[in-house]
């Protein structure tokens, strides 16, 4: 019986080292990697950043702005510009001699500041641009920068060997937003779309509030396996975010 136990034992013994380094090598810790009065990069995850900008509101003050960089064999590709192009500037010139990767593109999730405010300093450093129809449409009509290339519905683009997508799946804080996904990372940037965890509505100027809650539910449909959830403003999680802020907008 020991002869059969010693041998079993020291498979089990082997199996569970194998399984505490494995556990190791997936478990990423969240690390700030840049920070200046204008920027704040966090690597949430081994191939996905977030960039924090700043845009001053009238009626919210002085707002935090996130938006994603998803990495992949020296190309990057970017949702939402920062806030302003001296923001973008700065993000552009980290990804290029920081990271030192090319930017494969620029995607703005709707037409609101937050989203495209800094999108001249992309074009100025030949970023491509891609957007929902309707967010071209809506940057025309209010005369902001406008975005290069239109997509109808979904977008899907390589970075290296990988791929994102940007996707509309219905209206919510606008009638233009979409959300992207990197496969890599299995990575969910919501943008304003998505509420951070105890957040309030927001700004409804030009939301849809009726459609917001089955949109989002769509979104969490769409991606069952996402493990990383950014919002358009505050703080990043998990599936939990899309869960409160259908909670949030489902009619009482």
């Amino acid at each position: 019986m020991k002869a059969i136990l010693k041998p079993l034992l020291l498979v089990l013994f082997s199996a569970t080292v194998l399984l505490c380094q494995a556990q190791k090598r997936t478990t990423f810790k969240a690390k700030e990697i840049y920070k200046s009065a204008r920027l704040i990069i966090t690597q949430v995850a081994p191939n996905s950043f977030e960039h924090i900008s700043f845009l001053q509101t009238t009626d919210f003050g002085n707002v935090e702005c996130n938006g994603l960089v998803v990495r992949n064999n020296g190309e990057t590709i970017v949702f939402d510009t920062p806030a302003n192009d001296s923001a973008s500037t700065e993000l552009i010139n980290w990804i290029r001699d920081s990271l030192r990767c090319k930017i494969n593109a620029v995607i703005p999730t709707h037409f609101h500041h937050d989203c495209l405010g800094g999108l001249t300093a992309f074009d100025e450093a030949n970023v491509p641009s891609y957007a929902y129809f309707k967010t071209i449409e809506l940057a025309k009509e209010n005369k902001y920068a406008v975005p290069a290339n239109s997509f109808q519905d979904s977008l899907v683009l390589k970075v290296g060997d990988q791929a994102i997508t940007a996707k509309f799946l219905g209206e919510g804080h606008t009638i233009d937003n979409v959300v992207g996904y990197f496969t890599g990372d299995n990575i969910l940037f919501g943008g304003c779309l998505v509420k951070e965890i105890g957040a309030g509505k927001g700004y409804l100027g030009d939301a849809n509030v009726a459609a917001w809650p089955t949109t989002v539910e769509k979104v969490r449909q769409q991606y069952p396996d996402v493990k990383i959830v950014i919002p358009g403003h505050g703080d990043y999680g998990n599936q939990q975010l899309l869960y409160y802020t259908i909670k949030l907008f489902k009619p009482k």
